[in-house]
């Protein structure tokens, strides 16, 4: 039951999971299947597609939660030991590594893609998965950072939604008018991993990035200064004080915001849906309006950069080594095809597809998708919370999904130059009038350039 790279099923069979539903009754197995999403809600869930898997194949599949923080010491353990589960659900981080490390089979994976079509699936996620020609690890799902806007309030002063950085200081100055109205909520708490992630949107929005093929590439002065510029423009567009996720939520939320920068996941909150953070745009915590007055821009462009960038979060697969490889490709297949609605069903809010439809039908699982409930304390399926080409832009962003780093293979070094924080903190130094442009730059690549 075991071909290598499941190459040659597919060329008998057309996929992996024909052959492994041809051969189950008789050579039923076994595979073990590694996930992250561990609250028992979702890993019920995932529990839930592994009977289906097994009811379709006769192969049964193992879910095993694992923590996120112990995730790579406990992979690297089991690659050491031999023991290294067949599948594991692994954020972008882990993918390229990997892959080098020989942890990953990158041809079964790659064999999983073709097989279900490359132009199924957004190009952004496997751009950022591919392994000298090979694709590390399926994409299976993802979000990218959102600029949460009154499309309302846009709208009756004329303003072009906030997809540039000109668009979104012209708004400043339409719309900035305190306290009664601040035109954004921008992150300056230093200290907030909130702040680093904004921060790195903006970054790429402009074209910039500490890292090149090399490593440590020194920022371009130019383009950093209109990133400097523009993040001070939104500061001081800001309400006072030490702000991150919470507060620019609060502060939309109460309809004291023109402009946001925030995850997907404040999407059903913003419908009302979750008690512990409801609307107070009015007395009525179960509101709409606020849903129906916003609009949402993913790809984001600086004038150094007119194609923009979206800040994307994407999750994979990954087949290893190890694997008993076609009943592991069966079981991603599954996960990405007849079983894919229960998977992003996980938490549909945060988990876009990546993989949009079939051949055949090319908007299959986006609107799919559209149709999951979403919520805590209510539920109701996005295409009822928000208009259809909102959803469009929502799932549009994974096109052009970037990170530092991911391109030159060098995700690992930026992401430790972004813990460090020091980004955050020269910047808040511009921010505050400390430091001028010029010195900001020099810091940042001097402090970053110690970083290895």
């Amino acid at each position: 039951m075991y071909a290598t790279k499941g190459l040659m099923a597919r060329l008998a069979t057309g996929t992996a999971l024909s052959l492994v539903l041809g051969a189950s009754a008789a050579m039923a197995e076994d595979i073990r299947f590694w996930t992250t999403e561990e609250q028992p809600e979702r890993l019920a869930k995932q529990q839930e597609m592994a009977a289906q898997f097994e009811k379709a194949t006769g192969n049964s599949v193992e879910v095993i939660p694992v923590s996120e923080t112990e995730l790579g010491t406990r992979t690297t353990a089991a690659f050491a030991a031999g023991d290294l589960p067949d599948v594991i659900y692994h954020p972008l981080q882990y993918a390229l590594p990997w892959a080098e490390a020989g942890i990953l089979d990158t041809e079964a994976a790659t064999d999983v893609v073709d097989g279900l079509g490359r132009d199924t699936f957004a190009s952004g996620p496997l751009a950022m998965a591919d392994y000298d020609g090979d694709i590390a690890s399926v994409p299976v799902d993802g979000w990218t950072q959102m600029i949460v806007y009154r499309a309302d309030l846009f709208a009756e002063k004329g303003l072009e939604p906030p997809n540039t950085f000109a668009n979104v200081q012209a708004a400043l100055e339409a719309l900035h008018n305190p306290p009664e109205m601040y035109g954004f909520v921008a992150a300056t708490k230093v200290d907030e991993n909130f702040m680093s992630q904004v921060l790195e949107h903006v970054f790429l929005a402009n074209g910039v990035s500490p890292v090149g093929d090399g490593g440590f590439q020194e920022l371009d002065a130019a383009a950093t200064t209109e990133v400097l510029d523009f993040y001070k423009a939104i500061t001081k567009a800001s309400p006072p004080g030490e702000l991150y996720w919470k507060q620019s939520r609060e502060i939309y939320f109460a309809g004291d915001a023109a402009m946001i920068i925030w995850s997907p996941f404040i999407l059903d909150e913003l419908a009302g849906l979750r008690d512990s953070a409801a609307p107070t745009i009015n007395d009525d915590p179960t509101t709409k309006e606020l849903a129906a007055a916003t609009g949402i821009v993913t790809n984001f462009a600086g004038p150094s950069n007119p194609d923009g960038a979206a800040w994307g979060d994407v999750r994979y697969f990954g087949i290893t080594n190890d694997a008993d490889t076609e009943i592991a490709q069966a079981f991603v297949e599954f996960s990405m095809n007849d079983g894919y609605m229960q998977t992003l069903s996980i938490a549909a809010e945060g988990k876009f597809p990546v993989r949009t439809g079939t051949a055949d039908e090319p908007g299959k699982f986006s609107a799919a998708w559209s149709e999951i409930p979403v919520g805590v304390d209510r539920k109701a399926p996005m295409k009822d919370l928000y208009a259809a080409e909102m959803l469009d832009e929502i799932v549009g962003g994974l096109k052009v999904a970037q990170r530092w780093g991911v391109e030159e293979g060098q995700l690992a070094l930026a992401s430790k130059m972004i813990n460090s924080q020091a980004i955050n903190r020269i910047v808040r130094q511009y921010i505050d009038e400390e430091i001028d442009a010029a010195a900001a730059i020099a810091a940042m690549n001097s402090e970053l350039s110690s970083i290895n």
